[in-house]
């Protein structure tokens, strides 16, 4: 017979062992989404952006209210990952910036940039103060950037920096909830190109999001697949999906993004049919297909030589083989 210490140890350890059970947590478990909105001035406002920023945020701020209606104690962050210019010292150079929207994490604010909050009555307080932070940070970081330039090359944006401050933020609030009841999840809304200069980066924060457990979605508003987003959304087990119509975004968010992780093992959701595991090259910072873009004897980063012995034709491979072979050769024949 068991005593009753003993037995309500080994209930405690089932329960902990159940709710760890591949991290899909239980029904009670209050959810942790931290979105990232890529605002990328030079994608949403380009010619052929078949949907502005404007109004996709109608359609992000209505997904962002359902998260936090669908329980009382589900937790959001928002993290804007933008691209702008800014000047110092009379000196215009391009800094590419990721920053918190909600909450303002002890974040200074600007002067003047504090306006009073006009509470509505037909509307829920918490919906009011999130769309309020998220509109107000967006169109600071809009007027700190000139659209009006042209945009060489530079029309992405760096989801890595973006990708970090989630983790940070979801590994404070896992430390700070000791009973593991919080369920933290990634949501990236992305609308620029991949940046090959970030691939480690993003590799590393998609290997930290697999060993804590935290699956990574991504949604794809449009233009090409976001290589490096497939593989993390594949890596940590999340949902990647490219919209065939940005029109559509707020069904898409609702009916594929909404649910949470102890929901969605009772769902039949999206996937990926083929994942493009692609990588940078270290030499050009290009996507390529093969380990080296060129051949070179020469490693570009420390100098290093190697000793890489030349593959040769078919036809020169045969003759140096019977040289290799024949009688008079003072090499012995290696067996084939």
């Amino acid at each position: 017979m068991h005593s009753r210490e003993s037995m309500e140890i080994l209930i405690v350890d089932w329960v902990r062992g159940f709710r760890g059970f591949k991290g899909k947590g239980l029904q009670d478990d209050s959810n942790l989404l931290v979105i990232v909105i890529d605002t990328n001035p030079f994608e949403w406002e380009h010619r052929s952006a078949p949907l502005k920023l404007k109004e996709a945020l109608r359609h992000i701020l209505a997904f962002l209210n359902a998260h936090l209606a669908g329980r009382h104690d589900n937790k959001l962050a928002v993290i804007a990952s933008h691209a702008g210019v800014s000047s110092d010292q009379q000196l215009t150079y391009w800094r590419l910036k990721s920053k918190f929207l909600y909450p303002k994490l002890n974040e200074p604010e600007p002067p003047g940039s504090k306006m009073p909050t006009k509470k509505d009555a037909n509307v829920y307080q918490v919906f009011q103060v999130v769309s309020d932070a998220v509109l107000s940070g967006i169109e600071r970081l809009l007027k700190d950037s000139d659209i009006a330039l042209q945009e060489n090359d530079l029309g992405c944006s760096k989801i890595a920096a973006a990708l970090s401050l989630g983790l940070c933020y979801i590994n404070q609030a896992l430390k700070s909830d000791g009973l593991g009841n919080v369920k933290p999840r990634i949501l990236v809304l992305t609308v620029s190109p991949d940046s090959s200069s970030d691939y480690i980066p993003i590799m590393n924060c998609i290997f930290s999001a697999q060993k804590a457990n935290i699956p990574i979605d991504v949604c794809k508003i449009w233009g090409d697949d976001a290589v490096f987003l497939q593989q993390a959304a594949h890596i940590t087990e999340g949902i990647y999906i490219r919209l065939d119509d940005p029109r559509g975004l707020l069904q898409i968010l609702m009916f594929s993004f909404l649910p949470d992780r102890y929901s969605r093992s009772y769902l039949y959701l999206p996937g990926q049919d083929q994942v493009d595991f692609r990588a940078a090259c270290f030499c050009h910072k290009k996507i390529v297909d093969i380990v080296f873009c060129s051949f070179s004897p020469v490693c570009s980063t420390c100098r290093t030589k190697f000793a890489f012995q030349p593959l040769l034709p078919p036809n020169r491979r045969l003759a140096a083989r019977g040289a290799v072979n024949s009688p008079g050769s003072s090499r012995a024949s290696t067996p084939n």
